[in-house]
């Protein structure tokens, strides 16, 4: 059976986000087309991201795949800690604010950015 790796960003315990990976095994198909179950999706959107984009920090709203479809994808949290994605790699976001917390930049979500001199152009499927 092979494994395919889920990049989380997740909020902690303390409020932060941070990073996990968490296996999704691919037990369904043949040998030459392993897959994983089926999964259910609400939605998808495409979004395109001029050179120069970057977002302020923020927190997941909807739980969601993103997909890096064209140019690279630098995500940013508390901390310094940073993470750059490119094309075909993916992680799922899901650093929703904990419940009952007003949102403090100092200490929840995330930022993201466009990295490099290509625009960045990426897939969420809603989880």
């Amino acid at each position: 059976m092979t494994i395919f790796n889920k990049i989380i960003l997740f909020t902690d315990t303390d409020g932060k986000a941070r990073f996990r990976e968490e296996p999704v095994e691919l037990a369904e198909g043949t040998p030459a087309s392993q897959l994983s179950k089926l999964f259910s999706s609400p939605g998808y959107q495409l979004r395109h991201s001029p050179v120069g984009f970057r977002s302020q920090f923020h927190c997941t709203t909807t739980p969601q795949w993103v997909f890096i479809l064209q140019g690279q994808m630098e995500i940013g949290l508390q901390g310094g800690v940073s993470r750059v994605f490119k094309p075909g790699e993916h992680f799922y976001s899901d650093d929703a604010l904990p419940e009952g917390a007003t949102f403090d930049a100092a200490v929840h979500g995330h930022w993201s950015r466009q990295v490099g001199d290509e625009p960045l152009v990426t897939l969420f499927v809603r989880g």
